[in-house]
């Protein structure tokens, strides 16, 4: 079982860590396997009184917007893939239940291949990293690996790729895992943390020639579409304002101000330096946006900020709930949601968005347990600038065409960010340098792809039966 910790915050993630070597703590991480032997985190069964999947989704469900609800369930349908993806509740709370060995990290919380993707650095050079932080908290560090490795078993299989061959890409992921953190274990802790991946020489360490061209090609050209604001903003009448893609990407008129008001307090709650280049862009238009697969149904707008010259900021402002990780992973420091993923996101991402940051609406704790999921009383949200979808699910594009380099890519990837917060000495001494730890995690993702391929039947037998709705909007 998860061993409880102190600090969600992660200022140190082992009792004595800063008094201690980085051998005596490679040690300690290599003791703590008396306790959780590695080749234990292979099993998985479900326990007896174990909570019913679309029970967990419609209890999530309640404090979102109803009539996106079908949305999202109608994205949950097509494989078991898609029912992970939107599932992360309910295999948060069957994590809790499986073996830990002691060491905590920042954690995605909702770590599977479709989260991973490219997005440019301040300077301009396209970075890979995860690129989702919602359920982002302090917990296990083998939570993420076994989510990962679960869903590269569940995109293999939906390749058509053999049982070994599907395994085969979370022992890769493992493996990759543990090689990233034995690279990083003798750098400086500021080496460490500085550390990013540059898609472009990742891509060039492909195996597979085809997909390096590939996906060479289709990195450049998404690279010159992010300057075109991804279609979204038209000039037809010379000041710059969104095109609505219905049903999708609309205006609601009737919840503009709640937006509006959310931003003014971003904006005034932004330091110094930032709040002279905002002042130079005032609030143009809002757009609302349907988001993702496990996202659907919270509030996410976009806003368009522009000069009297028709230069645009494109920000988007997300809704923050609970992390799903929360009620088994220990308590959340922050009162607001949106400052916990937006500290986790800073945490984990090499390079983070310089726009990063919180807000809420106005409401007591009282209106927003009271108030109706759309009504935009007491809301919390964080802020970002609105990421290039193409751009980002370019990564998704590598695992259709070479998803065995990505398996390892996206190792690799995860590891360097758990190590910005988690001891890596003690993580690459607890892994050790055999193969058992790898193994051990593609047992359990075969195990889990299982549950999750039942659980996503017992969800399509709940749609049958009207117990839930999947439709897209009309």
């Amino acid at each position: 079982m998860p061993t409880e910790q102190n600090s969600p915050a992660l200022t140190s993630v082992a009792a004595g860590a800063n008094t201690m070597t980085r051998q005596e703590r490679h040690a300690f991480g290599a003791s703590l396997r008396k306790k959780n032997a590695r080749g234990d985190h292979a099993s998985w069964n479900a326990p007896k009184d174990r909570p019913d999947p679309v029970n967990l989704l419609i209890k999530q469900g309640e404090r979102r917007i109803q009539d996106l609800l079908p949305v999202r369930y109608a994205r949950m349908s097509p494989s078991p893939f898609a029912f992970l993806r939107g599932a992360a509740i309910v295999m948060a709370a069957d994590l809790a239940t499986t073996e830990s060995a002691g060491p905590h990290v920042q954690s995605c919380g909702d770590c599977h291949l479709a989260n991973f993707g490219s997005y440019t650095s301040p300077e301009g050079t396209p970075v890979f990293d995860i690129n989702d932080f919602d359920e982002t908290l302090a917990a296990p560090f083998e939570w993420d690996i076994k989510r990962l490795g679960t869903s590269l078993v569940l995109a293999g299989r939906e390749n058509g790729a053999s049982e070994k061959s599907a395994r085969a890409l979370a022992v890769a992921m493992a493996q990759s895992y543990s090689a990233e953190m034995a690279r990083l274990e003798p750098l400086t802790p500021l080496e460490i943390w500085t550390n990013r991946i540059d898609f472009s020489a990742a891509i060039d360490n492909f195996s597979d020639k085809h997909v390096r061209k590939q996906i060479r090609s289709r990195l450049d050209a998404r690279l010159e579409s992010a300057q075109q604001h991804f279609g979204l903003v038209s000039y037809d009448n010379k000041a710059p304002a969104f095109r609505e893609r219905p049903p999708l990407v609309m205006r609601l008129p009737a919840h503009e101000n709640t937006i509006r008001d959310a931003f003014a307090r971003y904006v005034a709650t932004q330091p110094p330096e930032r709040a002279i280049l905002l002042s130079r862009y005032h609030l143009q238009d809002i757009i609302f946006k349907v988001v993702g697969v496990g996202s659907v149904g919270t509030f996410c707008a976009i806003g368009l900020f522009a000069t009297p010259d028709g230069d645009t900021l494109l920000l988007q402002i997300k809704e923050a709930q609970e992390s799903v990780l929360a009620p088994f992973a220990g308590g959340n420091i922050f009162h607001n949601q949106g400052e916990r993923v937006v500290t986790g996101q800073r945490i984990m991402q090499a390079a983070s968005d310089s726009f990063l940051g919180w807000t809420h609406t106005a409401g007591t704790d009282e209106a927003e347990d009271s108030a109706p999921p759309l009504s935009g009383a007491g809301k919390q949200f964080y802020v970002r600038r609105l990421k290039d979808t193409r751009l980002a699910a370019i990564g998704s594009d590598v695992a259709q065409d070479g998803l065995p380099d990505y398996a390892e890519l996206c190792g690799r990837t995860l590891a360097r960010a758990h190590a910005r917060s988690g001891d890596v000495a003690v993580i690459s001494g607890y892994i050790g340098k055999n193969d058992t730890f790898a193994d051990a995690i593609a047992s359990f993702s075969v195990l889990y792809a299982d549950q999750t391929k039942a659980d996503w039947s017992v969800f399509l037998e709940a749609i049958k039966a009207g117990k839930i709705s999947a439709s897209a909007p009309s």
